[in-house]
């Protein structure tokens, strides 16, 4: 049996295999973020095709930590009964879901946070949709907490993990990075500093979990963008986590601002196009003994089967093709080798604005053609 399709462990949470469905933003929540029988059935039909973890869409921890219509929320009691749905959808299939934990920071606008934007200092770059205003150290705190209460909710409603949205630009990559992050107080200018926000979150949420419930951190290994975190300083963070004993780090790379190299990239049509943030990976690899997660690009069983047994990678990530082919993992595992049938264009987030859900574009026009 192939590497990849090994059952492993990570603190207590038994996993069927080495494939992680990564989070994405479904579009499938209310307005106010209340999870949808549409999203439970979303999760529900990925544990039923064979994936090993299913991370959920980020879910802000605070109403002004949210960035885009239709995106979830754990800010609140009031969706327990919702939020029991999605774990006991995934459940029922033996799967196991872990929730992602995110504040959006600059990365939103007055219109959907309900009051000007909040980052750790008051720059206008290219990621923010507009000038946010500097974090107060009562704002630090109040953030800090509800992360950890965020996270007591989770483990309160089934969520087998909680997951730390440190990636892609969002509040955390924020503080980690140079670009976004002016502060001159103790959470900025040396990296050591500057990963204090990240450290905080993190610390907060394991004493509201406990030490046998996994938590995970989604970390950029770079932002691929001038004056943001670099590969070095992403090194640094990593090791703190580590030390900490984060019990897995998912590698990523990029933000809305990184031009060709964001996190979700267009044209993965050929083998050497995959896995692009494998090199950021490997470096985080070597310098934790934690469990590695690699997220970006992955098509092909030849390109997984070589980030797992040549970079050592413990996890392949993947998200666009499990939306085009929910049932990818158990089309593998039943002897079905060819290529994951995304084309990498992206075409899935216009319905989740417009029709609420992302769902693949071409899979439907290929079925209605057929009729």
């Amino acid at each position: 049996m192939e590497k990849i399709f090994e059952s492993t462990t990570i603190n207590g949470m038994s996993l069927a295999n080495r494939f992680v469905r990564s989070a994405t933003w479904e579009g499938m929540c209310d307005m106010d973020g209340r999870p949808t029988a549409k999203l439970a059935a979303c999760y529900h039909d990925l544990a039923a095709g064979g994936v090993g973890l299913i991370i959920t869409g980020y879910a802000f921890v605070r109403p002004d930590g949210k960035q885009l219509p239709g995106k979830m929320g754990i800010h609140t009691d009031a969706f327990a009964a919702e939020m029991r749905a999605l774990t006991q959808a995934v459940h029922g299939e033996g799967g196991k879901i872990c929730i992602q934990l995110v504040h959006a920071g600059g990365q939103t606008t007055v219109k959907t946070a309900g009051r000007r934007p909040l980052a750790p200092s008051a720059v206008k770059v290219e990621q923010f949709p507009e000038e946010p205003d500097a974090m107060s150290s009562e704002d630090i705190v109040q953030i800090v907490t509800a992360f950890g209460e965020a996270a007591a909710r989770a483990k309160e409603y089934g969520f087998d993990a909680v997951q730390l949205h440190a990636a892609h630009g969002y509040l955390i990559n924020q503080f980690l990075s140079p670009l976004t992050n002016r502060r001159t107080d103790g959470y900025g200018g040396p990296v050591e500093n500057r990963c204090r926000f990240l450290m905080e979150v993190y610390r907060r949420v394991r004493s509201e979990v406990g030490p046998d419930f996994p938590v995970m951190a989604k970390l950029n290994g770079s932002d691929n963008l001038d004056g943001g975190l670099s590969l070095t300083d992403a090194v640094v963070a990593a090791r703190l986590l580590d030390k900490e004993k984060i019990d897995a780090i998912e590698v990523s790379g990029g933000t809305s601002a990184s031009g060709e190299k964001t996190p979700v990239r267009t044209g993965i049509d050929k083998p050497d196009m995959e896995a692009y943030n494998i090199e950021l990976a490997r470096e985080i690899k070597k310098s934790v003994g934690c469990p590695v997660m690699a997220v970006g690009g992955f098509r092909s069983l030849e390109v997984i089967n070589k980030a797992i047994i040549e970079d050592g990678i413990d996890y392949i990530s993947m998200a666009r093709p499990f939306i085009r082919e929910p049932q990818l993992v158990r089309r593998w595992r039943e002897g079905d080798r060819s290529p994951a049938r995304c084309i990498s264009c992206n075409g899935c987030f216009r319905p989740g604005l417009k029709e609420g859900g992302i769902y693949c574009v071409v899979e439907k026009k290929e079925a209605s053609n057929t009729i």
